[in-house]
């Protein structure tokens, strides 16, 4: 399997499961099969203009949404970016070019990303430095930057390094204040329950005695 792997990342395929989940067929029938049953819920000229509209809604979310594999993916690749730029750096310091500095980290490194490196070494063996040889990073946060910092440092590469490192620190800034946030998050949504629990025994305690003596007072006149 590694090498049929390394095959595909050589000439940039994308994953057979990323092509299937991109596939139409699967898309069309959901989408027909979710028309249909809008239409023979509501039937007449009414269903079947609202199970057209049904149907055209439902393929679209699914066009434009994110496999969840891909999006797996994305993050572990994110994830494993600020280390790469690290290893980056310390290969541009050491006097190496970017092409093989880049070579080095994705023969280095495993997953997602490490394939993502191999067809930007592919790509800049082809293109050189350019930002479309950056492409398979650019779904990645920071990418850009670094893309730009690439072809503009082309010919320094202790210059590029500099601009790697401080990169990097800054993308674990970001993801530590993403982790921050997402438990603070989690902390919110673990108290909304226990709040939903309490709110019967406030309704019962506290309005039901002031409603029932309100009442006592109304009723009687």
């Amino acid at each position: 399997m590694r090498p049929i792997a390394r095959l595909r990342r050589m000439r940039g395929e994308a994953p057979p499961l990323t092509r299937r989940l991109r596939g139409g067929p699967w898309r069309a029938a959901t989408a027909g099969l979710a028309g249909l049953a809008v239409l023979a819920l509501v039937g007449g000229a009414t269903g079947l203009v609202l199970g057209c509209v049904t149907g055209v809604l439902t393929d679209w979310v699914l066009r434009t949404r994110v496999p969840a594999p891909v999006l797996a993916e994305r993050r572990r690749a994110a994830a494993d970016l600020p280390f790469a730029l690290d290893l980056l750096s310390a290969c541009l310091a050491a006097g190496t070019t970017t092409r093989a500095a880049v070579g080095a980290v994705a023969s280095a490194l495993d997953g997602p990303l490490a394939e993502r490196l191999s067809r930007v070494t592919t790509a800049l063996h082809a293109e050189g430095d350019t930002p479309a040889a950056w492409r398979p990073l650019t779904d990645l946060p920071g990418a850009s930057r670094l893309a730009g910092a690439a072809v503009r440092s082309s010919g320094s590469g202790a210059a590029l390094a500099g601009g790697l490192r401080r990169l990097a620190g800054e993308l674990r800034e970001r993801a530590a204040l993403s982790a921050e946030a997402t438990a603070e998050r989690a902390g919110v949504l673990i108290v909304l329950p226990l709040g939903l629990c309490f709110l019967p025994a406030f309704v019962l305690m506290g309005l039901v005695p002031v409603v029932a003596a309100v009442l006592g007072d109304v009723l009687p006149a």
